[in-house]
């Protein structure tokens, strides 16, 4: 099999990009399972830490996930009280997220084991090639979307 230089090598872009992606998920998996939680639970929370009152469609949109994985990991996040769902007033069809006291409280707990996490990924890298990183990663991610 012919191997097309730094395409498909272990130090191709693509699979430096995936190794740390999944580095990161261990890593920040680990942290949450402490809290009960997953990543999956730590982006929804995210959202509605954003903007409480969510439909689930938008959740949906925001994490480009399909309804039937979401519906899912809110049911567990019910179960566990850091969410609760209510019909919206004006659409009966739709469902609404919001934040219970326990989801709230989160609030001021998980953001700095994130922010521990990142840091130690960035460790040594200069601010002015963070912030390069993160410009080219966005018009990869755009180019590729």
């Amino acid at each position: 099999m012919h191997c097309w230089g730094d395409v498909i090598a272990p130090s191709s872009m693509g699979y430096r990009i995936r190794l740390l992606g999944q580095l990161l998920s261990r890593k920040f998996q680990e942290r949450m399972e402490s809290y009960g939680l997953t990543p999956f639970h730590w982006v929804v929370l995210c959202c509605l830490w954003q903007e409480d009152g969510l439909p689930t469609s938008t959740i949906c949109e925001r994490l480009t996930q399909v309804g039937g994985t979401l519906t899912g990991v809110l049911d567990r996040m019910e179960e566990r009280g850091l969410v609760r769902r209510e019909r919206d007033q004006q659409d009966r069809r739709v469902w609404r997220i919001w934040l219970s006291e326990e989801g709230e409280r989160l609030r001021t707990i998980l953001p700095p084991v994130a922010r521990e996490i990142k840091d130690l990924c960035l460790q040594g890298i200069p601010e002015q090639d963070r912030t390069r990183l993160s410009e080219v990663l966005d018009r990869a991610i755009a180019n590729l979307s």
